[in-house]
């Protein structure tokens, strides 16, 4: 078997992509999209039609309204090709207004019903903000099933296993790549690589942490950077890898061993931990890491949805 289909034995394995074209080579069971996926997506000619029939259909609805269309259609595309689940995410300008993303989030749910698409089959996607866990926890006690994004801190983690949360996305390539970057030329790729490398070694720490607790919450590794990265976390809950990634995986023959063992976090010696408001806020305002790629995150994505209005709009 070649590592893809070595690693589908013990993780569940996701697309990131916002092409649904693509998916069927590699026969993932999710599928997860982001604001950025989506932009480049609706630019490409096999797409632009979502956007533009949408767009025609709905020229007197507001424009956040038609954005969510948008993001609804490509959804449903995609669950014409995957047998599971699809992540839609919630306005990134919204992740410090948690009235507003539950708002967001059910106006989202109630379209994907009114196409005949059950909760079961959709994640909303919300920022790992204060603000984002207390929308999701929310959400998650009236069933509407939340993946929560743009998470770089163990604090983030625990705080959405504490709420109940479906899912998680520790973001291993961006935990990367800051470090890569504040090590400037001292930094040894061969040293942090694998089991080293900090992206990674932050998604271990809370893949153990939440089976030591019992911790029902999924935790789904993602923003990769290449393959050693997603070899060393074979065996986590989940992972969404990009469309080259799942080709390299697939183009590899070499023997796969797990990683993470869900049994083997068990016997950890892992104290429980808890965050408030407060003590979430602190930790985080400690963790410059975090911090940081989470602010620029939301930006980059508040960016991306700022440019897909426009796109809209000139199409209106």
């Amino acid at each position: 078997m070649n590592q893809l289909e070595q690693l589908k034995a013990f993780t569940t394995v996701v697309a990131d992509t916002g092409n649904f074209k693509q998916l069927a080579q590699f026969t993932p069971r999710d599928a997860t999209t982001n604001p950025s996926l989506i932009l480049k997506a609706v630019q490409s000619p096999d797409y632009a039609h979502l956007l533009e029939d949408t767009v025609a259909a709905s020229r007197t609805d507001t424009l956040d309204l038609i954005v969510d269309k948008v993001l609804v259609a490509f959804g449903l595309e995609i669950l014409k090709v995957v047998p599971g689940r699809v992540s839609t995410e919630v306005d990134a300008r919204l992740s410090f207004d948690t009235v507003a993303t539950l708002a967001r989030a059910r106006r989202l749910i109630r379209m994907y019903e009114d196409a005949g698409i059950g909760r079961d089959r959709v994640l909303i996607k919300i920022a790992s903000t204060w603000e984002g866990i207390q929308a999701a926890r929310e959400l998650e006690l009236e069933g509407i099933r939340t993946n929560l994004t743009l998470l770089f801190s163990f604090c983030q983690a625990v705080a959405c296993g504490e709420n109940g949360i479906q899912l998680i996305s520790p973001f291993v390539g961006r935990i990367y790549d800051w470090y890569k970057k504040a090590a400037g030329p001292n930094w040894d790729e061969a040293a942090n690589a694998g089991v080293n490398d900090p992206g990674v070694k932050s998604v271990t720490a809370i893949f153990n942490y939440f089976k030591k607790q019992g911790i029902k919450t999924e935790v789904m590794g993602a923003s990769f950077r290449n393959i050693g990265q997603i070899q060393a976390l074979a065996g986590c809950d989940l992972l969404t890898i990009s469309p080259d990634l799942l080709a390299q995986l697939q183009g590899n023959e070499a023997a796969l061993p797990r990683a993470l063992d869900a049994e083997a976090a068990k016997a950890l010696d892992l104290p429980k931990v808890s965050f408030n408001e407060a003590a979430f806020r602190f930790a985080l305002n400690q963790d410059a890491m975090a911090t940081e790629k989470l602010a620029e995150g939301i930006r980059l994505f508040a960016a991306d949805a700022g440019k897909l209005d426009q796109m809209i709009e000139s199409l209106r």
